[in-house]
């Protein structure tokens, strides 16, 4: 605590004589949750309980997705004639974009908890902790707001950048936004580790999918905690500025509130799964159904899309990447979910009389890729910058190209390191 801060307590309680009982209570939970050893433990505490739920509150909802998204592919085949139009119907959009939906539950969930800290006042408190861990790497608690707004996603993250007056804090803010954790990869991050990690306990409540899917979130964190210190050395060097806030008043949340905040949630996703991710997957299966392969030869390699994942696949073989992965991270350029679609759209185009379903298509990804493989995935989209629309977002807020391509380039050279050294660990 700096000598300002002493004479502005020391002032305080001189002049203040009596106060609410509301404001009472908030100063002593405040002892608590701003403690610089009992603070950071709640708050770690509070992000691993998060990540607990995601998994153990999600199963009956997806089961229900899932056997809706069989009933309709079910039906589909039954009704449509065989041919373009029906395996359009059902190979490309209900595998595909199904695959993706199925993981609204799980993003609701994140979302709820995000909701909850928000309207009952600590997440506030939390940006003061990470302000003193922010200004070891030339940042400021100011730009904690941000980037937490880009664990939903990264575009508002960037966007909320503005409220920093600093320039190069601002800029370095921007350039790191897309490694925090957004829901796009979520749908990723639960495939792989639904089919690789199995659902048993570690501890008492303590589940090890939940404890993976914790341990991705921090390494995003930790690896844009690396970058803003590598960028404030280098690129964007300067002193933080300071940081002052007012904290709210701790309040029960409005149920209300967070039922619109998580029918927005809600609404957005599905319209990008019916509007960007559907529209990528139809492209993706047309491009992976032909040209048509000869008896014997697989159809996803023989296709125009399987073509051009085999060139890709000589760069990215050195870090474990085989012939379907290198082929989801073309069109996930456009979303990060699609990759998911992708390999629905792929394995259903393969073998069309076989279960649809991301339950289907975890069993195959468990059976088909080795778990240095399956890890070095998930280390990819850590840190790849898959979002046609962050890019964008970022050309527009730094007026020029110069900076998005500094962070496409820095993120896909973490990207495949990150990768690399997963798959050959």
């Amino acid at each position: 605590i700096t000598h300002f801060q002493r004479d502005a307590r020391r002032i305080a309680a001189l002049a203040i004589t009596d106060q609410p009982r509301s404001r009472a209570f908030t100063r002593a939970v405040d002892n608590v949750v701003l403690h610089p050893v009992a603070g950071w433990l709640i708050l770690i505490a509070l992000f691993f309980v998060m990540f607990q739920a995601v998994y153990s509150w999600s199963e009956a909802p997806i089961g229900w997705i899932e056997g809706t998204q069989e009933w309709l592919g079910a039906h589909a085949q039954e009704n449509l004639p065989s041919g373009f139009f029906g395996d359009l119907i059902v190979q490309g959009i209900i595998a595909g974009v199904g695959s993706v939906v199925v993981f609204l539950p799980q993003i609701l969930i994140l979302f709820f908890f995000i909701l909850l800290l928000e309207a009952s006042g600590y997440m506030v408190r939390a940006a003061f902790l990470m302000d003193r861990l922010m200004s070891l790497v030339g940042l400021s608690g100011r730009a904690f707001i941000p980037l937490l707004s880009s664990f939903a996603c990264a575009i508002p993250g960037i966007m909320a950048a503005r409220s920093i007056d600093d320039p190069k804090e601002r800029l370095t803010t921007i350039l790191i936004a897309p490694l925090m954790t957004c829901s796009a990869r979520l749908p990723v991050y639960m495939l792989i580790i639904g089919a690789f990690i199995p659902a048993r306990d570690v501890g008492p409540g303590i589940g090890l999918q939940g404890l993976v899917l914790f341990g991705l979130y921090v390494f995003g964190i930790v690896g844009a905690i690396l970058a803003a210190f590598v960028l404030r050395l280098t690129a964007t060097r300067g002193k933080s500025g300071g940081f002052m806030m007012e904290m709210p008043r701790y309040q029960l949340p409005s149920l209300r509130d967070l039922l619109i905040g998580l029918w927005q949630r809600a609404y957005v996703f599905l319209r990008r799964a019916g509007t960007i991710i559907m529209g990528v997957t139809v492209a993706l299966w047309l491009l992976a159904s032909y040209p048509v392969a000869p008896e014997g030869v697989k159809q996803s390699e023989y296709s125009v899309a399987g073509r051009i994942a085999s060139g890709l696949e000589v760069v990215l073989a050195p870090i474990g990447f085989n012939h379907e992965m290198s082929l989801a991270v073309i069109p996930a350029m456009a979303a990060r979910e699609v990759a998911v679609s992708a390999l629905q759209t792929v394995y259903a185009i393969d073998a069309p009389d076989e279960e649809t379903g991301a339950a289907a298509l975890g069993e195959k990804l468990a059976q088909g890729w080795p778990l240095p493989t399956a890890l070095a995935f998930l280390a990819w989209f850590v840190f790849a910058p898959q979002c046609l629309s962050t890019i964008a977002v970022a050309r527009r807020e730094t007026n020029g190209w110069k900076w998005p391509i500094v962070m496409i380039v820095y993120l896909f050279a973490a990207a495949y390191v990150a990768a690399g050294l997963t798959y050959w660990g």
